[in-house]
């Protein structure tokens, strides 16, 4: 029996990232309006990293749900920017830690703040118990896939 009481292609939808890139669109636009000049991508290695300095570049790519080539390309850039560096692991010479720089750890406030006020916007209006609702059904979705 199924459980699918959507329209065709409604859910489908919705989980690969309707409300996700909604989400993200206004968060690079809000960037932009401050001057910040990163991707919502490298934010959010960055935001990774504010939770725990000095992963490796495999952390990275199962902490985002990215390949390797992304983060490898996502990692480049940031290095570029001045806001990461890579640094050998004293336990495997194969391994890079990413770790943050100074600047990048100034940027964490500002974007973090920016972040939480359009997670507010998008929130408007839903109850604390509707958010508990979405979280463990897509919690399940995620797990049953898993």
């Amino acid at each position: 029996m199924t459980n699918n009481q959507f329209k065709r292609g409604e859910l489908y939808s919705f989980i690969t990232g309707v409300a996700s890139t909604a989400i993200g669109r206004r968060l690079q636009k809000k960037f932009k309006q401050q001057d910040i000049d990163i991707t919502i991508e490298q934010w959010s290695v960055l935001y990774h990293l504010w939770k725990q300095d000095g992963l490796s570049q495999q952390e990275l790519c199962n902490a985002t749900f990215r390949d390797k080539p992304s983060i490898t390309r996502l990692v480049d850039n940031l290095e570029k920017l001045k806001l990461v560096k890579r640094v050998p692991s004293k336990e495997d010479r194969r391994i890079n830690l990413i770790q943050l720089t100074d600047t990048s750890t100034k940027l964490r406030d500002e974007t973090m703040d920016i972040a939480n006020e359009t997670l507010n916007e998008a929130l408007g209006g839903v109850t604390a118990q509707e958010i508990e609702v979405c979280k463990s059904v897509l919690q399940r979705v995620y797990d049953n896939l898993k």
